[in-house]
């Protein structure tokens, strides 16, 4: 058992101890969650192999499972990758720090235990105060996946990290809620056209735009499927999940709204008369049709602010499991812009999918 140590720190200005604190661990080997953007994240030295596999370890996380290294600034860039292209350059000038991963070739100083023993690794350069702040104190790039145990929803608040990761970790810095809600949208600039390989925050479009040219999207982008190797986080094993069964329930065509609140609604009924008590994740506008029929109902944002929805999710789904049901049943949304990390997630964390 590890002794934690939890700071509550602003996360527009945090504490100035609190910070060179953690970084004294990362510098030393241990292990920091700290808050990015997206979610909240796991940070070990990127160098410390050692360091490295105690997140493995601390997470429950599969060996396979390639880890996201943090930097603070560009000349940190070129300590972890090599033959960076043209277009790593153009994305990051315009989008870090900011929820971005691109796919780069692994220098060598960047150990295998990282990468999953490929010879690419995975970078980003968050945009949140604290996050940089700890990268640069403790002056070496940091190695981290999400904040939580293995599979379950990621971490969108310190509490989150507490409920997971307490006694596991040497410190904890909590800094509130995170902004997008969703990881970083990873893209492999090493493929031509350069591929998706995670949506999140910033959209297939948005990249798009700055690249001027399109990218692939693969089924297992969209949550359908698995890549069968995982050349970063996110494309192998359920992700995201509740412990409560969660059936998803998507439509072919959203603008027909009314089929799939009504194929949802035959789903509670159905799951109601076998005896179960089954909960509903909706949204602000369709939330109403199940009261009185679903045990409880959860409202995970507008279908008119799909980033409320993305910032929402990962909460909704922990708060799920505390309600003591037996299953629960969601509305899909359209896997458009944010919509698409969104439906990644939900189709990665479901157990089963119905077809409205």
């Amino acid at each position: 058992m590890v002794v934690t140590k939890v700071f509550r720190v602003d996360p527009a200005k945090p504490s100035v101890d609190a910070v060179r604190y953690a970084a004294r661990v990362i510098r030393d080997g241990g292990l920091v969650a700290f808050p990015t953007e997206t979610v909240y994240g796991l940070g070990a030295n990127a160098f410390n192999a050692k360091a490295v596999e105690r997140i493995y370890v601390a997470k429950g996380r599969p060996l396979d499972n390639p880890i996201i290294v943090h930097i603070c600034d560009f000349s940190q860039l070129e300590l972890v990758a090599s033959r960076i292209p043209e277009d790593a350059y153009r994305l990051a000038e315009r989008l870090w720090p900011g929820p971005l991963t691109l796919l780069l070739p692994r220098d060598p100083r960047i150990p295998y235990v990282v990468t999953a023993g490929l010879e690419t690794v995975a970078v980003r350069m968050p945009a949140h105060p604290v996050a940089l702040e700890l990268i640069r104190e403790a002056n070496v790039p940091v190695a981290a996946p999400s904040a939580n145990l293995s599979g379950k929803p990621s971490p969108t608040r310190g509490d989150h990290v507490v409920e997971d990761l307490y006694s596991r970790v040497e410190v904890i810095l909590d800094a509130g809620e995170t902004l997008y809600g969703v990881e970083s949208t990873i893209i492999n600039l090493l493929s031509d056209p350069p591929m998706l390989l995670r949506p999140g925050a910033y959209t297939v479009e948005d990249i798009e735009r700055i690249l001027g040219r399109s990218i692939a999207v693969p089924e297992f982008a969209r949550g359908l499927g698995e890549a069968e190797k995982a050349l970063a986080p996110g494309m192998k094993h359920r992700h995201y999940a509740p412990n409560t069964p969660l059936i998803l329930v998507e439509a072919e065509d959203y603008g027909e709204l009314q089929r799939l609140l009504d194929a949802t609604r035959r789903a509670v009924l159905d799951y109601k008369m076998r005896g179960f008590k089954v909960a509903v994740i909706s949204y602000a506008e369709t939330y109403k049709h199940y009261e009185g029929i679903a045990d409880s109902v959860l409202v995970v944002g507008s279908r008119g602010n799909i980033y409320e929805v993305a910032r929402n999710l990962f909460a909704t789904l922990r708060t799920l499991d505390k309600l003591n049901v037996d299953v629960a049943i969601m509305e899909g949304v359209e896997d458009k812009g944010l919509g698409l990390a969104v439906m990644n997630r939900v189709r990665k964390a479901s157990t089963s999918r119905i077809k409205a």
